[in-house]
């Protein structure tokens, strides 16, 4: 079933007792990473797209709602996040995609930050109390295939031995 809530189409993914509804483009990845174990918050196939009207309550967002038009977005626990990374690196080859995965200079480099989140934003009341809760996980939509199909093969058990990485596109 094709849900339209929000920006984007949803579909609803289920793997025990996990469920929501997921834009479709991201459902079978979300799905494969619940498989592994993993845990998100939330994610959405199309940055650009679902924060387009940004730019006319806040001009300087712009350029940013521009430059992620095609990048799709999971937000993870900080742990589940760098388990999730770790097992989509050794699930596949030291290749082109693991290197915009995990080096900033790579072409159409993966977006990975930690933000430290302070409480006092949801609650006026409280003390500034600031923690690492969030890890977020921005990459091109065309990574999508090649990272189900490396969380798919972690669920399965396979792994790639390491090996060295071609570094040229960073400049190593």
């Amino acid at each position: 079933m094709t849900s339209y809530e929000g920006t984007h189409p949803t579909v609803v993914v289920q793997v025990g007792d996990l469920k929501a509804h997921i834009d479709e483009q991201l459902a079978s990845t979300i799905e494969a990473i619940w498989e592994c174990g993993f845990d998100t918050f939330t994610c959405c196939q199309d940055l650009g797209e679902s924060n387009a009207d940004w730019p006319e309550k806040l001009p300087h967002m712009a350029e940013w709602v521009e430059s992620r038009r095609g990048w799709m977005l999971i937000d993870f626990p900080v742990d589940s996040g760098l388990a999730f990374l770790s097992a989509v690196a050794n699930a596949g080859p030291r290749d082109a995609f693991y290197a915009r995965m995990t080096h900033w200079a790579a072409p159409d480099a993966w977006d990975v930050t930690v933000k430290p989140m302070d409480w006092a934003m949801y609650e006026d009341t409280m003390p500034s109390q600031f923690r690492l809760h969030l890890l977020q996980v921005s990459f091109p939509a065309y990574d999508v295939p090649e990272l189900t199909r490396r969380l798919r093969g972690h669920a399965a058990g396979r792994s790639v031995p390491p090996a060295p990485a071609d570094w040229s596109t960073v400049g190593r």
